[in-house]
């Protein structure tokens, strides 16, 4: 079984991006690999591990083989993404980027990250596009594959919105769900390609 997490990537007090997470799990539950068991899609929501500012003091590429992490809420944060086969990344822009603590919550870890893959949704002004610019960069430092299709939610056509302010409700466009799962499709294919990969970098490190 491959095992995917929803990654909700911001913090912000009456953020959006649960209201997308929901969206994505919901649809995703139709793939045919999610209604078939091949593949169990889990949500991961970074406000749940209330990670502060990198507090680790050695850094994440040569932690664990040094002792391990040493605080609790890092360990508990890496016993999370170790489980996982591979990601999708829920992501709002914010100044042309993405979220700061996605950021620092990709920063805590190294090997849990690697030989994995991900796939991105994201949502702003202009559909997210410019945050998973400078996601797919960051990820490919921790050795994560990111997949082509993007799934990217605009404000003016996917929510309908009252005030700013306001969360307002979420409404994709008919193209977004073939979209979301031809990102599906993607991400399960690397997911099981990089298997063996996985694989041999586990059995290295028990030698």
């Amino acid at each position: 079984m491959i095992r995917i997490a929803v990654i909700t990537g911001s913090t912000r007090p009456e953020r959006r991006a649960t209201m997308v997470s929901d969206w994505v799990a919901a649809t995703a539950a139709q793939h045919a690999a999610v209604r078939d068991g091949t593949v169990e899609l889990e949500s991961v929501d970074l406000a749940a591990y209330d990670l502060p500012l990198l507090d680790e003091s050695a850094p994440a590429k040569v932690a664990p083989n040094n002792g391990g992490y040493a605080n609790a809420h890092t360990r508990v944060w890496a016993e999370a993404i170790a489980s996982y086969d591979g990601f999708v990344f829920v992501t709002p822009e914010y100044n042309h980027s993405f979220p700061a603590a996605l950021k620092n919550a990709i920063d805590y870890l190294y090997d849990e990250w690697n030989d994995k893959a991900a796939g991105f949704v994201s949502y702003g002004i202009q559909g997210g596009t410019r945050a998973v610019e400078h996601l797919r960069p960051v990820l490919s430092e921790v050795e994560v594959a990111t997949v082509r299709t993007q799934v990217a939610l605009t404000m003016s056509t996917d929510f309908q919105l009252a005030d700013p302010l306001e969360s307002g409700t979420l409404t994709p466009g008919s193209h977004q769900v073939p979209t979301l799962h031809a990102m599906l499709d993607e991400l399960i294919a690397w997911s099981t390609a990089l298997a063996a990969l996985r694989s041999g970098r586990l059995e290295a490190a028990l030698l």
